[in-house]
């Protein structure tokens, strides 16, 4: 799930932007570059934990435009999902034909081919939830549920992964309640 790579990014950097601030101006233009990006190979990269002022290599200067092209080493938190990893998500939202449940910035879907069997009519549209058949399980948006990614695609920057909870010890973890009651009693101590 996660893991710290060495990483290697290149930056186009204008004139404007030299002077005695410019390993400060590369940290930063590369956090904003690569935190959040979603890399085929490598995944999700979550942080870019440390840049060795040694790894900023000398730029090469554009002649056209007069911008310095940096490559930068840098090493990085990543987050990528294997297959048969079993993983906590939060619910996001739930539709007939599954639930949508997302791990930090992985998306992932949940068919209603891929839940007990207790639970495969169980979608109630008022609720807007899934409920198995003896009504103790309901997973609705803001439940916690384990679940075990059976596959993973990567489209335009963007990971996304279906899932099953239908092994054993998969499924509901928390319904959520207990989060929104936090939540409530901290709002109303903030009042007092």
């Amino acid at each position: 799930m996660f893991y710290v790579k060495q990483l290697e990014h290149e930056i186009v950097l204008e004139p404007q932007h030299f002077g005695p601030k410019l390993r400060a101006t590369l940290v930063r233009l590369l956090k904003e570059q690569v935190e959040g990006l979603a890399l085929a190979t490598y995944g999700f990269v979550v942080n870019a934990i440390d840049v060795p002022e040694k790894e900023i290599q000398s730029g090469i200067i554009e002649y056209d435009t007069g911008n310095v092209v940096f490559t930068v080493k840098y090493t990085a938190l990543l987050l990528r999902p294997f297959i048969n990893e079993v993983l906590d998500a939060v619910v996001g939202q739930c539709n007939p034909l599954g639930f949508f449940a997302f791990c930090g910035p992985l998306r992932i879907f949940v068919s209603k081919h891929s839940m007990p069997e207790d639970m495969f009519h169980g979608f109630d549209a008022e609720q807007d939830a899934w409920i198995s058949d003896d009504k103790e399980v309901v997973i609705a948006a803001g439940a916690g549920v384990r679940l075990k990614i059976k596959g993973r695609t990567v489209e335009q920057g963007n990971i996304t992964a279906i899932a099953t909870i239908k092994d054993n010890y998969l499924g509901l973890v928390d319904d959520g309640e207990a989060a929104a009651a936090a939540g409530a009693a901290g709002a109303a101590v903030d009042i007092l």
